[in-house]
């Protein structure tokens, strides 16, 4: 039902990850029966979590760690790591620099061109270590480099925006990317977003997403909500987009899983993304907090950089644990960003899911609580990630 704003405005009423709660069924099941598994892409994983394309979270080796434990991990082609040789000397300036100056020098950072031969190099370095070379462009880096990150050997290539669709008007001067044709001619599954509708869901599926990334600005290194204005809560965003998933499964015969994306901190809110119908979580915060992360325990947006527009916050998210241990425990800490898996196991045995599926179609209630989503901030100073 539809609120009325004023006069001339009505708005529909959606809810965030923490304004949910999930209800157990008339059963429970051992967590160690719950099966978790899922595929993107031909390839089946475990772990149903993805570390965000963000220079703080993903570098060659942390990529190989994810794949090894059963997650994935995507390395940004588009920042520190293709423009330059040795990304070390520039991580430590970035976790160095003042708070005043960080903008600054992150515009300077990313004006160093991208080079071709560091894509290669970097999707090489994942392979030599046994991982999966999940790999992320935007729109206008996939037309650029597309062909290199396939010749190159990548597993899975993300094309992502802030907001990304199938009908992008662009002045005379310039050809935006064809989605349809970059999905046809790339040998690799690409993955497409983000997105927060419905429809626009939809019409990625059937340009031929390998799978459909879902949300807009709800993360705690992301600024666009406020900078923009743009966005949709996330619990709401992903029932939507999940809509669009099952209509177009029953139409074609294509299960296209769909990935919520942003705002996502502990295993609770992995739980509820599940819940509303996701199949994976993308996350960046709770990863740049591992030891082996390469942010030096701070986490920043990927549109920081932007000479134009900068959106997007570097946090201090400090370094609790191995990666080992924030995915699949033993946990140290009780605030619920330790074993991610064990949280989604334990909640899955609880609610009597036996598989990722099954979890998708528990019964959620409306739980207002002080948190909002567009609160994320907060909530991630109040677990000591913001500070």
């Amino acid at each position: 039902m539809d609120i009325v704003i004023g006069r001339n405005k009505t708005a529909r009423r959606a809810y965030g990850i923490d304004e949910i709660a999930l209800v157990p069924g008339a059963r429970t099941l051992d967590p160690s029966l719950a099966d978790t598994r899922w595929t993107i892409g031909g390839i089946e994983r475990e772990i149903p979590i993805i570390a965000s394309a963000m220079d703080g979270v993903v570098d060659t080796k942390m990529a190989a760690l994810l794949s090894e434990l059963g997650a994935m991990g995507v390395i940004n082609l588009e920042g520190i790591q293709t423009r330059y040789d040795d990304p070390n000397p520039i991580l430590d300036r970035i976790a160095q620099v003042s708070k005043t100056e960080f903008v600054g020098l992150m515009q300077e950072l990313y004006a160093e061109p991208i080079k071709p031969e560091l894509i290669q190099k970097r999707i090489s370095e994942v392979k030599e270590k046994g991982g999966i070379a999940a790999v992320s462009l935007t729109p206008v880096g996939a037309a650029k480099f597309g062909k290199i990150v396939a010749e190159a050997g990548a597993d899975i290539l993300f094309v992502q925006a802030t907001v990304v669709s199938t009908a992008h008007l662009s002045p005379e001067s310039i050809t935006p990317l064809d989605l349809v044709q970059l999905c046809q001619e790339m040998p690799i599954p690409v993955a497409l977003g983000n997105c927060v509708t419905y429809e626009v869901a939809l019409n990625l599926m059937k340009a031929g997403a390998a799978a459909v990334l879902v949300g807009i600005g709800p993360g705690a290194a992301c600024t666009s909500r406020g900078v923009l204005g743009v966005g949709v809560p996330q619990a709401t965003a992903v029932a939507d987009c999940t809509a669009a998933r099952e209509d177009y499964y029953r139409e074609t015969g294509k299960y296209i899983p769909v990935i919520a994306d942003g705002g996502i901190i502990t295993g609770g809110d992995i739980c509820k993304c599940i819940a509303c119908g996701a199949d994976a979580v993308m996350i960046g915060s709770p990863i740049a907090r591992a030891a082996e992360a390469p942010g030096r325990g701070y986490h920043w947006g990927m549109a920081t950089p932007s000479p134009v527009l900068p959106r997007g916050t570097r946090i201090s998210v400090g370094t609790t644990g191995t990666i080992k241990e924030i995915l699949t425990g033993p946990a140290k800490l009780d605030d619920g960003t330790h074993n991610l898996l064990g949280a989604l196991k334990t909640s899955m045995g609880t609610l009597g899911a036996k598989n990722i599926k099954e979890m998708q179609q528990i019964e959620v209630v409306i739980a207002p609580s002080l948190l909002t989503e567009g609160k994320v901030y907060q909530k991630a100073q109040q677990l000591g990630m913001g500070k």
